[in-house]
């Protein structure tokens, strides 16, 4: 059975596989691709088991006729948060006014291609200071984990969904954005509609959104959808 998924999931995901595959004996070959290819793909025509992303990616391509919503399955919610280069001085971000010295002060930033990308993106020009961040603020490619990247000195701050951070060595966390800006992300999964695996394909997604596997999703910075 073949899977294409966000990576925001991974860490849990990862750890939740094995259980399925032992009580399944199915199988799974997993690619972690970045929601604007998963589109393009399944767009051109390409096929796939299941697919896992954000909730608003899955309902577009339920829409679109490619995937069964009787298959779809929320399976959590990440919040966005930010991190530094480990050892680095961590910025306040505990206020939206923090936030905006923050990135004001910051001398390179660099954010997701995913949600959380697009949605900072919105947040700059609601702060009024898009144009002042572009020079220094850039998106990273599909897939990329931004905290790499901070990592390996190529950027000094960045922005991604929490549970993507927290798989990052070489990083420190700096905390999640303020309440009043926060933006929580659902990611949910589905089974293709020519998918030759519909059963175990929906038996994975409800193994990883049952309530045995709560405890793992939050351990990684998740929590239950």
């Amino acid at each position: 059975m073949n899977v294409w998924s966000s990576v925001a999931i991974k860490a849990a995901y990862l750890e939740l596989l094995p259980a399925f595959v032992r009580s399944s004996k199915v199988k799974v070959d997993t690619q972690w691709v970045g929601m604007a290819d998963i589109r393009k793909r399944i767009l051109a025509g390409e096929v796939t088991d299941v697919v896992i992303g954000s909730a608003g990616l899955i309902q577009d391509l339920i829409n679109g006729g490619n995937f069964d919503s009787r298959t779809r399955v929320d399976l959590a919610k990440s919040e966005v948060g930010a991190a530094v280069r480990a050892g680095a001085r961590k910025p306040d971000i505990g206020s939206v006014e923090a936030l905006k010295n923050a990135l004001r002060a910051a001398k390179s930033i660099v954010y997701s291609s995913g949600p959380s990308g697009v949605y900072l993106a919105e947040l700059f020009q609601r702060f009024g200071i898009a144009e002042e961040l572009k020079s220094k603020a850039k998106q990273a490619p599909p897939g990329v984990l931004v905290g790499e990247m901070v990592a390996r000195g190529d950027f000094d701050l960045c922005f991604q969904q929490v549970s993507e951070l927290r798989q990052v060595r070489g990083i420190d966390y700096v905390g999640r954005l303020p309440r009043e800006v926060q933006l929580s992300t659902v990611f949910s999964g589905a089974v293709h509609s020519r998918s030759a695996q519909s059963k175990p394909g929906s038996e994975l997604l409800h193994h990883l959104a049952s309530r045995e596997s709560q405890r793992i999703l939050r351990k990684h910075g998740l929590e239950p959808a």
